[in-house]
């Protein structure tokens, strides 16, 4: 697939129309806000030819309002693979939740029983017949300037979203789990304000 990965600094260029349905990707330095930063947003307008990268030069203030106006659109569909984790470094960077969201793997622990493996890279192997490179997910993305092979990279981490989120929504109405996945979704929020305060590896629904 041949895609023109568009890089802009710290925010979305004003008036930017990427669509009805977008796929979406973070990058950070480590999984562990404040310690760690969100670096990257990746945003594929399905069905276009461009991958819209916003880079974060600026990780004091993060100010992004252009970027914040998309992400918190009710009638822009933002489809993220592990949504968990990169809303909750964009809420601890730019302060706002994301609205309107999908999320794959949330999907595919609810759909494919059939396996324990619900990589992205798995994902894409099973549903687009494609296998990609995970070889820059560990690079330094919190450098200045990218190279060409991470910017690959995390431009072929949005490519295949939409594809992958229709096939398990395929597998979710024919299992009658739909309710169930949809019901999950709205949760999404709250864990994401639990994982800020302490909570992520705390189950607070134990007995214990």
């Amino acid at each position: 697939m041949n895609i023109d990965i568009k890089l802009h600094k710290d925010d979305l260029p004003a008036n930017l129309e990427l669509g009805p349905v977008v796929a979406c990707d973070c990058e950070f330095t480590g999984l562990n806000p404040p310690k760690d930063k969100l670096c990257l947003i990746q945003l594929y307008s399905v069905g276009s030819k461009e991958v819209h990268i916003v880079q974060f030069i600026n990780r004091d203030s993060y100010n992004a309002p252009n970027l914040i106006k998309l992400l918190t659109n009710q009638n822009i569909k933002k489809i993220f693979h592990y949504a968990r984790k990169d809303l909750q470094m964009i809420y601890w960077a730019l302060n706002k939740h994301v609205n309107n969201v999908e999320c794959t793997k949330l999907q595919s622990k609810l759909a494919r029983g059939y396996s324990n493996q619900h990589s992205y890279k798995t994902l894409v192997q099973e549903f687009c017949n494609v296998a990609i490179s995970k070889a820059k997910q560990s690079s330094d993305f919190g450098k200045k300037d990218l190279d060409p092979e991470q910017l690959k990279y995390s431009s072929n981490d949005v490519l295949y979203i939409e594809k992958i989120n229709k096939e398990l929504n395929h597998i979710l109405e024919r299992e009658k789990r739909m309710d169930l996945y949809k019901n999950s979704l709205k949760y999404l929020k709250t864990r994401v304000e639990l994982d800020i305060a302490g909570f992520e590896k705390i189950d607070i629904w134990n007995h214990e």
